[in-house]
């Protein structure tokens, strides 16, 4: 169980927005602007006690860009994966190397999870057009 009193770790999303991937870059190069399915996402989003690399908050979804750590970290990104899904998001996975040689791939991946997802409240979309 999560202590109650916990803190958003907001300071640590700004560190590492601050100073994202070669892979990460390349991907938000994608997503930013509403590019994939008219979705926004925000770059290293607090969930919980956890940072989400790539969040959807309207399509209740995670992608995760993992590098050659995470492969010695996987019960640790399974308990992350785990809280997420707990919170209502489905959680998507790419390999830097991934992202890095096959962005159109990564990208139809992401278009298919969209697909699935709830769509965003009417009055959630496209909040900056209307000024």
């Amino acid at each position: 169980m999560l202590d109650k009193g916990y803190t958003r770790p907001t300071a640590r999303s700004r560190e590492l927005r601050a100073d994202p991937t070669d892979a990460e870059r390349k991907l938000w190069s994608h997503l930013s602007a509403r590019k994939i399915a008219g979705t926004r996402f925000n770059r290293q989003f607090p969930i919980g006690p956890f940072i989400g690399d790539f969040v959807s908050r309207g399509a209740r979804l995670v992608i995760e860009v993992d590098g050659g750590q995470h492969a010695a970290s996987t019960e640790d990104d399974a308990a992350r994966t785990r809280y997420m899904e707990a919170q209502g998001y489905c959680v998507i996975r790419f390999w830097n190397n991934d992202v890095l040689g096959n962005i159109e791939g990564v990208v139809a991946t992401i278009e298919r999870a969209l697909v699935d997802r709830p769509s965003p409240s009417p009055s959630r979309e496209r909040e900056g057009s209307r000024r």
